[in-house]
């Protein structure tokens, strides 16, 4: 969601265009694992999906098995706790379209949208964007270095200087973007925090 429309939702209220999920209910959705999860699977899946099957898969990530292992008990409880709570629950914010009656889920016209609110980060890491900020406070220091004259930075040529920070600069960019693919939503067989 873009600056302008939280600025028009905190100044208006809420609006019912699709899309303009307020953030207060994006991070309410994404706080829970199964529902990340059905986020996942219809974003990989792009078309309506039956409950069981769907119940059976996320019982398979949780308990780190096959689809064909799982037992129904496992299942059952994954699809109780998505026919009751969570499933209602998307379906009320706008995620996903469930029909209870029928047992079916499908995406909901913007839930690839939510990929902007992710970024998902292993509690030992660091996120990119503070990546980033240490890498420009870095350069800084050895631009700076480079200018006061302190060695060895003062006998690094100008071009030389700036050609290694443009590669390490590079480099990042493409770890970050592959580590952003394979951490997307819908994007691999398993879900990131799988």
């Amino acid at each position: 969601m873009s600056a302008e429309l939280l600025e028009r939702e905190e100044r208006d209220g809420p609006t019912d265009e699709p899309g303009d999920f307020s953030q207060e209910v994006v991070f309410e959705m994404l706080s829970n694992q199964r529902r990340r999860y059905v986020v996942h699977y219809l974003l990989d899946a792009e078309e309506e999906s039956e409950l069981r099957d769907l119940s059976r898969k996320i019982a398979a990530w949780e308990n780190d098995k096959r689809p064909d292992e799982i037992t129904s008990q496992e299942r059952r409880r994954v699809y109780n706790a998505l026919q009751q709570a969570h499933l209602p629950k998307m379906d009320d914010a706008g995620l996903v379209e469930f029909d209870a009656s029928r047992g079916t889920v499908k995406p909901g016209e913007d839930l690839a949208e939510l990929q902007v609110y992710l970024e998902i980060v292993p509690g030992d890491e660091i996120s990119w964007s503070q990546y980033y900020f240490l890498l420009g406070a870095f350069f800084g220091s050895v631009t700076l270095a480079s200018l006061v004259g302190l060695y060895p930075f003062s006998a690094i040529p100008g071009t030389a200087l700036a050609g290694g920070m443009a590669a390490f600069l590079t480099a990042s960019a493409v770890a970050h973007v592959y580590h952003g693919r394979k951490m997307r939503l819908g994007a691999d067989e398993r879900p990131p925090s799988a």
